[in-house]
C-alpha cells in the first residue's frame, strides 16, 4: 500500500512538472554533444597539428643552420612581429602586399561582416579610433541589421511560403501540416542549390587554391555566421577585378543570410516542431490584470444570463392573476 502510494505521488510529481523534466534532458543533451564535438575534434585535428608543429620545428632548425649569421632569438623576434601583423590582415610575403585591406570595397566587405556579427577575423581595425568607432558601429548597425532582417523576412515569407501553402491547401485539399512539411524540404533544396552548391561551384573556380569541399566549406561557415576566417575569398595574389568580387561577396553574404533565416522561420512555422518546443517551453501564465478582466466579464455575463432566464420565466406564463369581483351583498343575480 505504501508503495503504490509512493509510486503514484512520484508519476503525479513528474507529470505536473513535465515541461521542467524535459528541460533538463534537453540541457543535458546539449551539453553531451558539447563533449562529443570536442572528442570527435581533438581526435581529428590534434594528429594533424603535431605534425605541423614537427613541420614547422624541422624548417627552423634548418632555416637557422643555413645562415648561422642570425641568432635564433632575433629569428623569433621578426616572426612574432610578422604574426602579429599578420593578425591584422597585414601579411610580410610579396606576393601579398598589392592587396589593401581598408579600401573601400575591403572596408565594404569588413562591414558586412561586422553587421552581420560573420567576422571572420582577417581584417581588425588598427587604431584605438578605429576600434571605438568599430564599437558604437557595431551597438547601433547590429540591432538596426536585426530589424532589417526580419522586416525583410517577414515580407518574403508571405510570398515563398504561406500563400503557396495556402494556394496547394484550398486548391487540392490536402493536410495543411502535410503540405507545410513538403513546401519546407523543397524550399531547403532550393535555397541549399542556389546559395550553397552552386556558388561553391564559382568560388572552386575563381579562387585557384580551393577545391570544392573548401568553397562549400566556406558558404556554410558564412551563412551560418560562424566566420572562422580560415577561408576568405579575394585575397589571392593578382586577383582579378578585386573591388567588384568584394562588392559581389558582400551582396552574396547578405541575401544568402536572408535566404537562410527564410529556411529557418519556415522550418519553425511547421506543426510538428511546434509541438516539439512546446515538450520545452514553460506554460504561458494570464496576467492578474486579465484574470481580473475575465472574472468581472463572467460575472457581468452570469447576472445578464440570470436576469434573461428570469424574462423567460416571466414570459412562461401567459395568464394574469385578476381578483375576482364580488357583490357586497352576495346577491347579484349574474353571480348565482
Amino acid at each position: 500500500m505504501l508503495q503504490s502510494l509512493t509510486s503514484n505521488s512520484c508519476v503525479r510529481l513528474i507529470q505536473s512538472n513535465r515541461s521542467t523534466w524535459y528541460f533538463l534532458f534537453l540541457v543535458l543533451g546539449y551539453v553531451l554533444y558539447l563533449v562529443f564535438g570536442a572528442v570527435v575534434f581533438s581526435s581529428v585535428e590534434l594528429p594533424y597539428e603535431d605534425l605541423l608543429r614537427q613541420e614547422l620545428r624541422a624548417v627552423k632548425r634548418q632555416f637557422l643552420q643555413d645562415n648561422e649569421c642570425l641568432s635564433e632569438e632575433r629569428l623569433e623576434e621578426f616572426l612574432a612581429r610578422a604574426l602579429e601583423a599578420s593578425n591584422y590582415g597585414v601579411s610580410v610575403l610579396n606576393n601579398a602586399s598589392a592587396n589593401w585591406n581598408w579600401d573601400f570595397t575591403s572596408a565594404l566587405f569588413f562591414a558586412s561582416t561586422v553587421l552581420s556579427t560573420t567576422g571572420y577575423g582577417h581584417t581588425a581595425p588598427l587604431s584605438d579610433g578605429g576600434k571605438a568607432f568599430c564599437i558604437v558601429y557595431s551597438v547601433i548597425g547590429i540591432p538596426f541589421t536585426l530589424l532589417f532582417l526580419t522586416a525583410v523576412v517577414q515580407r518574403i515569407m508571405v510570398f515563398s511560403t504561406r500563400r503557396p501553402v495556402m494556394y496547394v491547401h484550398t486548391r487540392w485539399g490536402l493536410s495543411k501540416p502535410l503540405v507545410a512539411a513538403i513546401h519546407a524540404a523543397l524550399l531547403a533544396v532550393v535555397i541549399t542549390s542556389c546559395f550553397f552548391l552552386i556558388p561553391a561551384a564559382i568560388f572552386s573556380a575563381l579562387e585557384g587554391d580551393w577545391n570544392f569541399l573548401e568553397s562549400f566549406y566556406f558558404c556554410f561557415i558564412s551563412l551560418s555566421t560562424i566566420g572562422l576566417g580560415d577561408y576568405v575569398p579575394g585575397e589571392g595574389y593578382n586577383q582579378k577585378f578585386r573591388e567588384l568580387y568584394k562588392v559581389g561577396i558582400t551582396v552574396y553574404l547578405i541575401l544568402g543570410l536572408i535566404a537562410m533565416l527564410v529556411v529557418l522561420e519556415t522550418f519553425c512555422e511547421l506543426q510538428q516542431l511546434k509541438q516539439l518546443r512546446k515538450m520545452f517551453y514553460l506554460k504561458k501564465e494570464k496576467p492578474q490584470d486579465r484574470l481580473n478582466i475575465l472574472d468581472h466579464d463572467h460575472l457581468s455575463f452570469t447576472s445578464v444570463a440570470d436576469h434573461s432566464s428570469t424574462l423567460r420565466e416571466d414570459k412562461t406564463e401567459p395568464f394574469v392573476d385578476v381578483p375576482v369581483l364580488s357583490s357586497p351583498a352576495g346577491d347579484d343575480p349574474m353571480i348565482r
